[in-house]
């Protein structure tokens, strides 16, 4: 059951990470940061950037680096068109699933 667990979760990080990227470009540490204050869903760097590596490779996210005002520069990720045409099918695909079984374990019950 762990290992489904595990898959679930993986999926639901692309979405997650997906959505934080739709709503304006950030940089690893922001998405880390952000995520840390949502049980279930914190994530380490060596978990986000082999994630943004892939989802780079897909062609769904672009990065850029910009300048700091604090520091060195930072890689900043951002959707490309296909991406964001992604995160909206992938948000389809959640609340439908979602639904279904909110639906079913409630009949359940």
């Amino acid at each position: 059951m762990r290992r489904k667990s595990s898959e679930l979760r993986k999926g639901a990080l692309e979405l997650v990470v997906l959505t934080l990227l739709a709503r304006s470009p950030r940089y690893g540490g922001q998405i880390v940061e952000a995520l840390s204050t949502r049980p279930g869903l914190e994530l380490s760097a060596g978990t986000l950037y082999p994630l943004l590596n892939r989802l780079r490779g897909g062609g769904l996210v672009e990065c850029e680096w910009r300048e700091s005002p604090v520091g060195p520069p930072r890689k900043y990720y951002a959707l490309t068109r296909k991406g964001r045409a992604a995160q909206q099918e992938l948000v389809r695909q959640w609340n439908e699933l979602t639904g279904a079984v909110s639906a079913l374990v409630e009949d359940e019950t």
